[in-house]
């Protein structure tokens, strides 16, 4: 039986050596806000990693909830991901086409919250990929169905109400990882928002900076490092990531992860939800 994935990262060379794997498992999370005139289903049916079948992140979510993306219920979720083919014992690979800022980290969260720590993402996303001249495909993969037990990680996950405790009390530090722009409230966002800012404590630590521009990859441990403690982060106290809609922030906790944080939970809602709610306080 294969060894379990150790950390949240393999590079285009290590999935390349496994992909034949039985056990592999390669989700294409490509997915563009709708102002982009993009769709990552599109770019899939275009061209996506050999075997990858498609994660739609607005499709494997809360449908009862008005806000985007939110998190699914367990079964639902359990449902969903074992039609794409994922069962308990297989090894997850996640990849988008903005090397995690899109919703690769998104979906690498969404299996922890459930349970599933035998996932990883693609370092540097389908452009690394392609870079290294690996193959990639047209033709759509229809997976067999697997069965998928879910184990929810309540802490993992933060709502609105508890966000509302963390800046009563300062418990957490809020670590947001939108452009400066949208953090400071200069700047406006794809998403129809009332309100301009960030939540009332939090730092700002764009996900964008957390990557080789260039490449896409993730900076070693010495650069995240460095990202977090100049924006004030003490990486030895409870932190909790938050964005505009529970998609970037992932990113964020994706690197604590690699700085050996584990326990970083991401706010779902986010800034979509804190802004509508008049009794939120803002920052900007």
């Amino acid at each position: 039986m294969a060894e379990p994935l150790t950390g949240a990262l393999v590079s285009a060379a290590w999935l390349a050596e496994h992909l034949s794997d039985g056990d592999i498992r390669i989700l294409d999370c490509t997915w563009h806000h709708p102002s982009t005139n993009l769709d990552g289903r599109n770019q899939y049916r275009g061209r996506h990693l050999p075997g990858s079948v498609h994660f739609d992140v607005d499709h494997i979510a809360d449908p009862n909830s008005d806000l985007p993306h939110m998190l699914p219920d367990a079964a639902d979720f359990a449902k969903k991901v074992g039609l794409l083919g994922i069962g308990d014992g297989d090894r997850v690979i996640v990849y988008d086409r903005l090397f995690g800022g899109s919703a690769a980290a998104r979906v690498w969260w969404m299996f922890r919250v459930f349970g599933h720590d035998n996932v990883a993402m693609l370092d540097g996303g389908f452009n690394q990929w392609v870079a290294a001249k690996h193959p990639t495909e047209m033709s759509p993969v229809r997976p067999q169905p697997r069965t998928f037990t879910p184990n929810f990680r309540p802490e993992l996950v933060r709502n609105f109400d508890q966000m509302k405790s963390v800046v009563g009390n300062g418990g957490e530090q809020i670590v947001d990882g939108r452009g400066p722009g949208k953090f400071d409230g200069s700047q406006t966002d794809v998403f129809p928002f009332k309100k301009l800012g960030h939540i009332p404590g939090a730092v700002n630590v764009p996900w964008a900076d957390l990557v080789d521009p260039q490449t896409g990859v993730l900076l070693d441990s010495k650069g995240l490092r460095a990202r977090f403690e100049a924006a004030g982060v003490d990486l030895s106290k409870p932190i909790v990531a938050t964005c505009a809609s529970g998609m970037t922030s992932c990113m964020d906790a994706l690197a604590l992860y690699l700085l050996g944080r584990a326990d970083v939970p991401v706010y779902d809602g986010s800034w979509a939800e804190w802004e509508r709610a008049e009794q939120a306080a803002v920052a900007a």
